[in-house]
This record gives C-alpha cells, sequence and structure tokens, in this order.
C-alpha cells in the first residue's frame, strides 16, 4: 500500500486480518495510557477494528494507515473519558436529587422520573436516540455527530429537534420536579 495516498478501506479479509495483528497490541498500549485501564482500552481497540470493518467501503484513509489507527484511538479515547466525566457528573446529581428529596414519597418521585427518562430514551428511533445521548451525555457537538455517524449536520439537527420535543412530550408531568431539582443544584450545570 502506498502510504501517502489516499486509501480505500475496502480491504479483503486477510487484509484487515494482517492489519489487526500488525497493530493492535501498540494501538491497545497507547489506549491503556490514555485510558488508565487496560479493559476499557481494549474495548476502545476493538470497537475501531469492528467500525473499519463495518465501513471498509465508504472510509478512505489519506494519511498512513498507522497514524489514522492512532488518531481513531486517541479520539476514541478521549471522547470516552468525556462520557466517563459526563455520566459521573450525571450520577453526582441523581444522587444530590435524592438527597434533597428525602422523605419517601420525594424519593419515589425522583425514581419515577429516572424511570421515566430511560423510558422516553428507549421510546426514541435509534438514530434519533443515538444523536441525542451523543450531544446530551457524551457532550458532541452536530458538527461531531455528523462526522461520526456519517451524517449531514442538518440531518443531526432535525434528529435533536425531534428527540427533544419527543422527550418533553414524555416528560411534561415531571416538569415541576425537573425543574426544582435544577434549579437547586444550579451548580451542577456548570
Amino acid at each position: 500500500m502506498n502510504k501517502t495516498a489516499i486509501l480505500s478501506l475496502n480491504l479483503t479479509d486477510v487484509q484487515f486480518e494482517v492489519l489487526f495483528k500488525t497493530h493492535y497490541k501498540a494501538l491497545h498500549a497507547y489506549a491503556a495510557v490514555i485510558l488508565k485501564d487496560e479493559e476499557n482500552a481494549e474495548e476502545i481497540v476493538q470497537q475501531l477494528f469492528m467500525k473499519l470493518w463495518e465501513k471498509r467501503a465508504l472510509l478512505s484513509v489519506q494519511t498512513s494507515m498507522k497514524a489514522y489507527l492512532y488518531k481513531c484511538v486517541y479520539h476514541d479515547s478521549l471522547n470516552f473519558l468525556k462520557h466517563q466525566k459526563v455520566k459521573s457528573k450525571f450520577e453526582d446529581y441523581t444522587q444530590k436529587c435524592n438527597d434533597v428529596y428525602a422523605t419517601g414519597e420525594d424519593r419515589l418521585e425522583v425514581s419515577e422520573l429516572q424511570s421515566q427518562i430511560n423510558l422516553a430514551l428507549n421510546d426514541l428511533p435509534e438514530q434519533c436516540r443515538t444523536i441525542f445521548q451523543m450531544s446530551r451525555f457524551e457532550e458532541l457537538k452536530y458538527r461531531e455527530i455528523a462526522d461520526a455517524l456519517g451524517l449531514s449536520i442538518k440531518t443531526v439537527e432535525n434528529q435533536m429537534g425531534k428527540a427533544l420535543r419527543m422527550m418533553r412530550l414524555r416528560l411534561a408531568d415531571f416538569l415541576v420536579l425537573i425543574i426544582s431539582c435544577l434549579m437547586y443544584y444550579k451548580d451542577f450545570l456548570k
């Protein structure tokens, strides 16, 4: 392969296997250094190769394959860390909301709200849910989401609008509870 020309990823099984065996260990070590976690590093690299295989006919690489793989692992690792931070922040927020609503009835309402949020998310169409989660939980910009999913920015904007409308309708009964949690823990949003 010419390393400086645009490379089509339309690889044969054998070429893909060679690519995997050549780079897997080094990419795993690189991800482990960034994440400081062997299991998550393994998951990141495995997902990268799975995406490469699934989208091999659609992608092209304009640098060396090695540079492309390292860049992907780097960005996927940073996105993973960002997602972990968001999850941690949400867990802290949930705990604070649970602490505020100390009575059994209040805790039941918060628990029901969490359950309804999960149900509302699950009711969203798959692409709509994926875009919503990438935007709200992984804190990705519309451009980043569009690039990651191979969509136009306009499609991402439309899907987010749809997701927000559906979530608003589904969670309308919990609006007072949501607002009170947000008002009491406005520091969470900073």
